[in-house]
C-alpha cells in the first residue's frame, strides 16, 4: 500500500463531512473508529445489502464484530476512507427515516460550517416530519427529548394537536422500557458496551467457538433413524405415522440450517454455506439463502415494527399497536396495510395464534420462491451460486417428496393430503420457537444511542426447558444468547448463558427468563393486549365517525 493511500485512509472526518457523504448517496459507517465507504461492496455483501443499509450512520463495530469471522474483519481495510476522534454519535440512517444535508467547507467570510443534519443526530428519536411529542410521521415514533418545545410548535402552527390513543400508548411503552433498563447515558452506554467487549474476549478464551462435532454426530443419528421411519412407514401404508417421522425430520433439521447459516458448525463460509443450503433446499424444500437476507435483519433490526420482517405478519398477527397506522416495511419495501381482513384477525389473534402458525410452513415455501424467482439474493461475489444451487434443490425436493411421495407412494387423494397437512404441520412447534423470544419482548424503539447488548437483551427472551428436551429446542431457548453471539455454536449457548447472566447483574440489563409455559403465557398475554387495543380504537374511531355525523 502507498503511502499516499495511507495517509488517506488515516485522516480525519468530521461529523459534517461524513454526514455530507452520506447525503451525497454513499454507504458510510464506522467500526472501530475507522470510517468505512462501503458503496462497492453493498451488492457483494452475502448477507444482503439490507443488512449494510441499517448500519449507515452509526457504529456498527459490535454488530460488524458478532457476525464475521476475523479474516472477514480484515477484508474491512480496503474500504477505510479515514478515521474519527472522540465519541461517535450515531446518526439515524437513511433507510430508517434520517435526514442528511450536504457538507459545505465554508460560507461568507471564510467561516467553517457544520451543517450536520440535527433531525437525523442522535437525541432521542429526532428524524425527519417530528411533531409534537415528538410523532415521527415515517416511524410513528414518540420522543421523550425536549428538541421540539410546545410553544415553538404553537408559533409555526397556530395550536398544539392532542395526542392521540396510539401516541399516547407509544410514549407509555419507551417510559416503561426507560424504567426498567439503564440510561441511555452516553457514559452508561460506554460503559454497557466496554464490558460486553470484555465478555466476548472470555467467551473466546474459554473456547466457546469451537464446534463440538460429536454433537453433530448425535444429531446425525437422529436424522438417519427418523428418516428410517418414515420411508419404512411409507412402504407399510402407515401414512399419518409416516407424515408424523418426515415432519419431526424437518423439524430438527432446521435447527442445523440454521447453526451453518451462521457459520457456526465449521467457521468455514464455503462449507457451512453448502450444508446449509442442500439441507434446507433439496431435503426440505426451503430457502437457506431467504433465510440469510431475512434473518440478518432479524438480528440487527430485532423487533422494529418497521424493519424486522420476523415480526411483520399483517394481516394475522401485531405484536405493537403501531402497525394500527399501516407502517411501511422497509424489509419487504411496502406498506403493510391495516386493512378490514387486518381489523378482524388482529382482534381475536391470541386465539388463532396456534391455529395459524399450524400453516407456517407453507407459507415458508412462498417466502423462498419469492426469494429465488425475484432474485432478491447476491448475484455476485462469493454468493453468486446460491441461487442456482436452490434453484436445482428446489427441482430436486419437489422431484422426491411432490412425485416421489405424494404421487407414486400414496395411492388415494385423501391419503395424499392428508400426509400433506400431518407432515407440514407437525413442524409447527418450530414456529412456535422461532417467535415466542420475541413477540412478547418490547417492541419501543429507544432511538440510536442504544448500545447493541442492550437492545438484544431488551427485546429477546430465553426459554428454561429441561436438558432432556434440548434436542428438539435446537439451541432457540437461548435466543438472548444467539443474539448476542450469533456465530457461537448452539451446543455451547449452555455455557456462554452463565457469563452472560453475570454480565447482565454487573450492567443492570434485566433478563428475559421463563419457563415452557410462562413464556408461551407471555406471548398469549402480549397478542391479547394488542388485540384490546385494536377493539379500544375501532371503538373510538366508530365514535369519531358517529360525531362527524351529527356535527353535519
Amino acid at each position: 500500500m502507498s503511502s499516499k493511500v495511507q495517509s488517506l485512509r488515516e485522516r480525519i472526518l468530521s461529523r459534517s463531512e461524513i454526514e455530507g457523504l452520506i447525503a451525497d448517496g454513499h454507504q458510510i459507517l464506522i467500526f472501530d473508529r475507522k470510517v468505512l465507504k462501503v458503496d462497492a461492496w453493498l451488492q457483494y455483501h452475502p448477507g444482503g445489502d439490507k443488512a449494510i443499509l441499517h448500519m449507515v450512520g452509526k457504529d456498527a463495530t459490535d454488530e460488524i464484530t458478532m457476525f464475521h469471522s476475523v479474516d472477514a474483519l480484515r477484508m474491512l481495510e480496503r474500504y477505510q476512507i479515514g478515521r474519527i476522534e472522540g465519541r461517535w454519535v450515531n446518526f439515524v440512517p437513511p433507510i430508517q427515516g434520517g435526514i442528511f444535508q450536504r457538507h459545505e467547507e465554508e460560507v461568507s467570510g471564510g467561516e467553517k460550517t457544520n451543517t450536520a443534519s440535527e433531525s437525523c443526530q442522535d437525541g432521542l428519536f429526532k428524524r425527519s416530519g417530528q411533531t409534537y411529542l415528538g410523532l415521527d410521521s415515517r416511524t410513528d415514533t414518540i420522543s421523550l427529548s425536549s428538541t421540539v418545545e410546545p410553544d415553538t410548535l404553537k408559533a409555526h402552527t397556530g395550536s398544539l394537536p392532542k395526542p392521540g390513543f396510539l401516541d399516547i400508548r407509544t410514549k407509555q411503552e419507551i417510559d416503561l422500557d426507560l424504567s426498567r433498563y439503564p440510561s441511555l447515558d452516553p457514559t452508561k452506554q460506554d460503559e454497557i458496551v466496554q464490558k460486553f467487549q470484555e465478555l466476548h474476549e472470555r467467551v473466546k478464551t474459554e473456547g466457546l467457538y469451537d464446534c463440538p462435532y460429536w454433537a453433530y454426530a448425535i444429531e446425525t443419528c437422529r436424522y438417519v433413524f427418523l428418516a428410517f421411519l418414515f420411508v419404512v412407514f411409507l412402504r407399510q401404508g402407515w401414512y399419518v405415522a409416516s407424515a408424523v417421522s418426515l415432519g419431526m425430520l424437518w423439524h430438527l433439521l432446521v435447527f442445523t440450517v440454521h447453526d451453518a447459516a451462521h457459520l457456526s458448525i465449521t467457521h468455514d463460509y464455503t462449507t457451512d454455506s453448502l450444508i446449509a443450503f442442500t439441507i434446507a433446499s433439496f431435503i426440505g424444500g426451503l430457502s437457506a439463502s431467504w433465510w440469510k437476507r431475512n434473518h440478518n435483519i432479524h438480528h440487527i433490526v430485532t423487533n422494529a415494527p418497521e424493519h424486522d420482517p420476523d415480526i411483520e405478519h399483517i394481516p394475522f398477527f401485531a405484536i405493537s399497536h403501531r402497525f394500527f397506522t399501516s407502517l411501511r416495511s422497509t424489509f419487504y419495501d411496502r406498506v403493510m396495510t391495516y386493512d378490514p381482513a387486518a381489523r378482524v384477525f388482529i382482534r381475536v389473534q391470541h386465539w388463532l395464534y396456534y391455529p395459524v402458525l399450524l400453516f407456517g410452513r407453507f407459507n415458508l415455501y412462498r417466502l423462498s420462491w419469492e426469494h429465488l424467482l425475484m432474485g432478491l439474493g447476491p448475484r455476485k461475489g462469493v454468493a453468486w451460486w446460491h441461487r442456482w444451487y436452490e434453484m436445482v434443490g428446489q427441482v430436486f425436493f419437489w422431484t422426491w417428496f411432490g412425485y416421489g411421495v405424494l404421487y407414486r407412494s400414496i395411492p388415494t387423494m385423501r391419503d395424499r393430503f392428508k400426509f400433506l397437512m400431518v407432515s407440514h404441520m407437525v413442524a409447527m412447534p418450530l414456529h412456535v420457537l422461532f417467535t415466542v423470544s420475541h413477540f412478547a419482548m418490547s417492541t419501543a424503539d429507544l432511538g440510536a444511542s442504544e448500545s447493541f447488548p442492550q437492545k438484544m437483551l431488551r427485546t429477546t427472551m430465553d426459554v428454561d426447558c429441561p436438558e432432556w428436551l434440548n434436542f428438539w429446542y435446537g439451541g432457540l431457548q437461548f435466543q438472548v444468547i444467539h443474539h448476542l453471539f450469533p456465530r457461537l455454536p448452539r451446543h455451547n449457548l449452555a455455557r456462554a448463558q452463565k457469563l452472560v447472566l453475570e454480565y447482565c447483574e454487573d450492567v443492570k440489563i434485566p433478563y428475559a427468563f421463563y419457563g415452557i409455559v410462562d413464556s408461551n403465557k407471555h406471548v398469549l398475554g402480549r397478542l391479547a393486549d394488542v388485540a384490546k387495543q385494536a377493539t379500544i380504537l375501532a371503538e373510538c374511531q366508530k365514535a369519531a365517525a358517529k360525531d362527524i355525523l351529527r356535527s353535519h
